[in-house]
């Protein structure tokens, strides 16, 4: 076995890049077809989803894999190799088993345990299967991760470690509240009829919202879904299709839009969800501003600003020291807001002599004020010049002081809730401060699923995944001498054949009874000869470092290469060839 996974996750990578180095659906059949043209691989396949895009190979050479798998990946994903390598991992053999294995058991994935990662394995293997790019190895792993997936999950309690990215999504725009009672009454708009947005949609339904709209490119994709959506069991939810052209109206409508698509760009601005804000309210949407004030929408320019409360004060807020610290040599009215007086921007600006005033008295307050009164004029002025020569040495008075504690204004409910499962990103980020919204992404979901607790039955998956890959790479040394078993006994039945018909030209005068009986006597004892040999050196192979029984048996037989090399390909092809199943 020479299996060979180069990729990246979101363990591995920050979103920002997973979001750039996301793969289309004809970028990754691009990918697999120049990956199998590739030297050092035979047979690849790519599984790519919202939070991971990992290649898979057999390749003949380690090195030489890693090397063209990488650039492989760094040139279909459009982010330079430069930039991808440190975020890349790579596994070989029985570790690359191991990490498929885990990540079919949802242990890999974001929201640990959730088991939409066994429908995306799936789809892989099937787009392999369709390219001809997945042969015996991968046909054979993929389907055993599948399998090792639904054992973990009817096994253990792993569900309850976790969810589907939509449901853990959902939890986090009810912010703690219980998703079905949040939902209810709503109004919500799903954007995609892909897998992910059918699971939220149907999500969704079951949540008890008032109503559905589905919106996609293709609209009778989005008909078929919202059809679908009507025949689920258990609800009554009305649903109705919409081109996507009419997503701008029907914001201004909804509670609660979920977007996954497979756009390249943006499919909703910060200034798109400020106007259906902006539209549902009746007032503008505010955006925060550095200083403290807040623009309108009207006020806002181009670049994306955003806000973080409709009710947010429109004035500055004033400095945090003024009219608290007592003696200060300065003008406390001129100092900048957010600022302590005991700070490098109260002293900006200030000349030799201020500063040496400010500098006495910065020092003075931070002691108590009582031990201050008993200190000699000699230690004031040995203090005021080590400030000074501080100041002469690094161009500013050090902070003595924390900053007072600004109040921060209460966010008042959000008036929509927005669930970005797309990658890369569907929806700005911008919208995160924009006042009356509520944007739950990919990255805000990874953020809050690293504090999330691991269930006890992750430890007996774990345990499963371990098993299961013993049992493959036991199998999988096992078939690999398969060919040469095979190749053996089709040199004894030429024997068996070469020695019947040398019997047959001495004795032309049997009959065919005699002769069958005689030939099936010869057969049985090549067989009973080679079958302790071959059943042993089966087992022998499937254990570490077995390998070399291959060779051994083809030395000691001395087997034709080209003939095992023959029962190998003939093997590959009919994988190859045997399509999605």
């Amino acid at each position: 076995m020479s299996l060979l996974v180069v990729g990246l996750s979101h363990r591995s990578a920050p979103v920002s890049v997973l979001e750039r180095a996301a793969l289309s659906a004809d970028a990754q059949i691009k990918l697999l077809q120049d990956t199998v043209a590739a030297e050092p691989a035979t047979e690849a396949a790519v599984l790519a989803t919202c939070n991971r895009i990992e290649l898979y190979a057999d390749v003949d050479k380690f090195h030489a894999g890693v090397a063209e798998l990488s650039t492989l990946l760094a040139q279909h994903s459009g982010v330079g190799l430069d930039e991808l390598t440190p975020y890349l991992y790579v596994h070989y053999e029985d570790r690359a088993v191991h990490h498929l294995f885990s990540v079919a058991c949802g242990l890999d994935s974001m929201v640990v345990g959730e088991g939409q990662i066994l429908g995306q394995i799936k789809d892989s293997l099937a787009k392999a299967q369709e390219l001809h790019s997945a042969g015996r190895l991968l046909n054979d792993l993929f389907q055993q991760a599948l399998r090792v997936g639904k054992r973990a999950h009817s096994e253990t309690g792993i569900d309850r470690a976790g969810q589907s990215l939509v449901t853990f999504g959902l939890e986090q725009l009810a912010a703690g509240a219980d998703v079905t009672a949040w939902a209810r009454g709503k109004r919500a708009l799903v954007i995609g009829a892909g897998s992910m947005s059918s699971l939220a949609a149907a999500t969704l339904a079951r949540a008890g919202v008032a109503e559905i709209v589905v919106a996609n490119r293709t609209y009778d994709r989005a008909e078929r879904l919202a059809q679908i959506l009507t025949e689920v069991d258990g609800t009554d939810v009305p649903a109705r299709a919409v081109p996507m052209e009419s997503v701008p109206v029907e914001l201004t409508r909804a509670d609660v839009a979920v977007s996954c698509t497979g756009a390249t760009g943006l499919v909703l601005t910060a200034e798109e969800i400020a106007a259906a804000v902006e539209g549902r309210t009746g007032r503008p949407v505010a955006f925060d501003e550095a200083d403290g004030g807040v623009r309108t929408t009207a006020q806002a320019p181009a670049a994306r600003t955003s806000a973080d409360s409709l009710d947010a004060p429109q004035t500055p807020l004033p400095p945090t020291s003024v009219g608290t610290d007592e003696n200060c040599p300065l003008d406390l009215t001129a100092v900048q807001g957010g600022f302590s007086v005991m700070g490098e921007a109260a002293v900006a600006g200030m000349d030799a002599a201020t500063l040496e005033q400010h500098a006495a008295w910065a020092a003075g307050s931070a002691v108590d004020r009582r031990e201050a009164s008993r200190r000699s004029p000699e230690a004031d002025a040995e203090l005021i010049t080590a400030l000074a020569a501080t100041v002469a040495t690094v161009g500013r008075i050090p902070e003595r002081r924390k900053p007072e504690p600004v109040a921060e204004v209460p966010r008042p409910a959000p008036v929509l809730s927005l669930l970005d499962l797309a990658m890369p990103r569907d929806i700005d980020a911008a919208v995160h401060r924009l006042a009356g919204v509520r944007l739950v992404d990919i990255e805000s979901l990874a953020e809050a699923s690293a504090d999330a607790p691991m269930a006890a039955d992750v430890d007996q998956v774990r345990r499963i995944v371990s098993d299961e890959v013993a049992a493959f790479g036991a199998a999988l040394r096992a078939a690999h001498i398969t060919p040469t078993v095979v190749a053996l006994r089709a040199m004894a039945a030429d024997v068996v054949a070469s020695e019947i018909a040398r019997l047959e030209g001495r004795l032309p005068g049997l009959d065919d009874k005699h002769r069958g009986e005689i030939t099936q006597t010869v057969k049985r004892v090549v067989d009973k000869l080679l079958h302790a040999p071959t059943v042993r050196v089966k087992q022998l192979a499937a254990e570490p470092g077995g390998a070399g029984y291959a060779d051994a048996l083809r030395t000691l037989f001395d087997l034709d290469q080209e003939t095992v090399a023959s029962v190998s390909r003939a093997e590959d092809s009919t994988e190859k060839n045997r399509g999605p199943r």
